[in-house]
């Protein structure tokens, strides 16, 4: 198998849900994004190794409707393909309205309002064109509201009019895998005559795989692959686990690729995942007509990543996230010029809409630090999965606190500021993520979490937390990490965020 060099993790952090398309000798990726606003993320890339975020495909209100979302909903599984000069994107607002369709010129935007299309009632919608032109949206019968909730219905599909979102027909159900649990990621291709379905299933916890069919028509009967799974990680003891949720594309060499989702489980039993699921690729050779992958490994830890932002550009850059609500209307960066202030409404970060800024954790060993201003409120820095599993940094009133909230159970840890700090509001706020190795019970984690601040008269760390109550696993969330900025009281400024990172050698 003649491989090109993919690196691995190809965009780390959370980023998972993968799809990508081709346009040209260009290459744009899209990820799911759940809560989070600005939704799905666009890359772009000329090689299918190095990935540049462009912008956010949703990034307008009313494009996404997250502001009564629950945890867990939310923009899922995105599918982006390039199709007679346009692009096009098809989503689920999960526990909202369903399936949407939008399309853009250009696929950094702007993207267009968008639809709902109607008769397509599940999650996880792909797009795709016959030669003649017919429209087939392939999902996941999965059903998330009505009469039955929870049912699923396996891998549907319906002819669609891709201009106004209608389904011209009752769904059909197409093949559903080898019979594992939640059949879902459906993909459909047309090579060399022959149309491929491709699927996850088993489910996107260890058990996740990837699996293909194939048949003469879009619309199938489909014959399954005789080595399905193609692809997973399911008891083994490869470092990447939960591979699955796949896509394909053609290499610049006119081979094939493979990008999936995938976690980094670490601690002493593997167990907990800090930065949920991350995107991953792979080669892919053709035998006997049907893919074959090779394992998804790893690549060799780079040098030390870092990004500082002193917030004067006239607006965030796109890795920036907040929680349901977006970050334009309660923060400004032209109010004090070189500063971000964040304008609180009395929500911490226990609240579903928080007033928080922030991105993602992108490496194992990670450290964010950020200069507050608290003269005028009370904020600081939150390593957050969700409202129920977060730790939080802040400073105001006098005091520095560390905050730890784990399902229903909170603690605080205290400390006064110094006079000085007191009196000019200025505290640098720091979280770092420690890697944990060896064999004993200290280990059972995947790293600490470290809180301090830092004044004129030195550092002080208020707490040292085990980062497994703040993964994927233990707070069962789709999400990983992202850590930022908020304020809970008054107006908070923050300035010369800096965020430092790099991977250990695999265990």
């Amino acid at each position: 198998m003649t491989a090109i060099p993919l690196p691995n993790p190809t965009v780390p952090g959370f980023h998972p849900d993968p799809s990508v398309t081709r346009a040209g000798d260009d290459y744009y990726l899209v990820c799911s994004s759940f809560e989070y606003l600005p939704g799905l993320p666009v890359f772009h890339s000329r090689d299918l190794a190095h990935w540049t975020q462009i912008g956010n495909a949703l990034d307008r209100p009313g494009q996404l409707a997250l502001a009564k979302i629950p945890t867990l909903g939310g923009a899922w599984a995105p599918t982006i393909r390039h199709h007679d000069g346009r692009f096009w994107l098809v989503v689920t607002e999960a526990m909202g309205r369903g399936s949407l369709l939008f399309t853009a010129d250009r696929a950094e935007g702007p993207w267009s309002d968008g639809i709902v299309m109607q008769g397509v009632s599940g999650i996880d919608p792909d797009i795709a064109w016959d030669a003649d032109g017919t429209c087939y949206v392939t999902y996941s019968g999965l059903r998330l509201d009505g009469d039955s909730p929870g049912d699923h219905l396996g891998i549907q599909q319906v002819r669609i009019d891709p201009e106004t979102g209608r389904a011209l027909e009752e769904p059909r159900s197409l093949w559903s895998g080898t019979g594992l649990m939640f059949p879902e990621a459906p993909h459909l291709y047309e090579i060399d005559d022959t149309w491929y379905l491709l699927i996850a299933e088993g489910g996107t916890e260890r058990g996740h795989a990837v699996s293909i069919a194939r048949s003469t028509r879009p619309d199938g009967p489909f014959e399954g692959c005789p080595a399905n799974p193609v692809l997973s990680a399911r008891s083994t003891d490869r470092p990447i686990q939960n591979t699955g949720h796949a896509d394909l594309v053609r290499t610049p060499d006119g081979g094939w690729a493979m990008v999936m989702l995938g976690m980094r489980p670490r601690g002493l039993t593997r167990a907990f995942s800090p930065m949920g699921r991350e995107t991953f690729s792979a080669p892919v050779e053709w035998v006997y007509g049907w893919p074959v992958i090779r394992p998804v490994e790893p690549s060799p830890p780079g040098p030390p990543v870092e990004h500082t932002d002193d917030f004067t550009a006239p607006s965030l850059a796109p890795e920036w996230l907040s929680v349901r609500t977006p970050a334009a209307d309660w923060s400004s960066l032209t109010e004090r010029p070189g500063r971000l202030v964040v304008h609180a409404d009395g929500s911490t970060m226990d609240d579903p809409c928080p007033r928080f800024v922030g991105r993602r954790q992108q490496h194992q060993a990670a450290e964010f630090s950020v200069r507050v201003d608290c003269s005028g409120g009370i904020g600081g820095l939150s390593l957050r999965i969700d409202e129920l599993h977060h730790y939080d940094i802040e400073v105001g009133a006098g005091v520095a606190r560390a905050r730890a909230r784990v399902g229903g159970i909170g603690q605080n840890w205290e400390h006064p500021l110094p006079t000085t700090a007191t009196t000019t509001g200025e505290v640098t706020v720091r979280i770092e993520t420690e890697p944990l190795g060896g064999t004993g019970p200290d280990a059972l984690g995947p790293d600490l979490v470290r809180l301090s601040f830092e004044t004129d008269a030195g550092r002080v760390e208020l707490a040292a937390l085990d980062g497994r109550y703040v993964s994927a696993e233990t707070a069962a969330a789709f999400t990983g990490r992202v850590v930022g900025m908020y304020a809970t009281e008054g107006s908070v400024a923050f300035d010369r965020f800096r965020y430092r990172g790099e991977d250990p050698p695999p265990r």
